[in-house]
């Protein structure tokens, strides 16, 4: 014979298991083409970007400036898919040759340098964020 606190007990353990597969919840909808396309182009921005910041003449122009090229390769991993969109039309926009670079580079330079004073990012030593 089982006791009211035995039977009690077995009552419990099977309503919690029973109720074990209600909680759980999943919710699945549609990915349009927009979305996978614009994942797409945002990641051909940044390797975009990344092909440019891997420029020995690159690196060494940020070098020059101060700017660690580490911690440049992370800000462009870090930016929206607006400012990679910018940043790639900008280097896309400039003529080849030695100024461009040189012109890509102090882009990049200022886009570091104002996210750095907002507080978004502590790359220069140079600058206060605004709080």
């Amino acid at each position: 014979m089982i006791t009211k606190a035995k039977r009690f007990f077995i009552y419990f353990v099977t309503l919690a298991l029973l109720s074990l597969g209600f909680t759980q919840s999943a919710q699945a909808a549609m990915i349009g083409t927009e979305q996978i396309a614009a994942a797409a182009s945002a990641q051909a921005h940044r390797d975009k970007i990344a092909a440019a910041l891997n420029r020995p003449e690159v690196i060494s122009e940020l070098e020059k400036q101060g700017v660690n090229a580490d911690e440049a390769r992370a800000r462009v991993a870090a930016l929206t898919d607006a400012e990679a969109a910018s940043v790639a039309g900008k280097i896309d926009s400039l003529p080849a040759g030695g100024d461009s670079i040189l012109g890509a580079l102090v882009f990049i330079f200022v886009l570091l340098l104002v996210t750095d004073i907002l507080g978004l990012t502590k790359i220069f030593p140079f600058t206060r964020a605004q709080r």
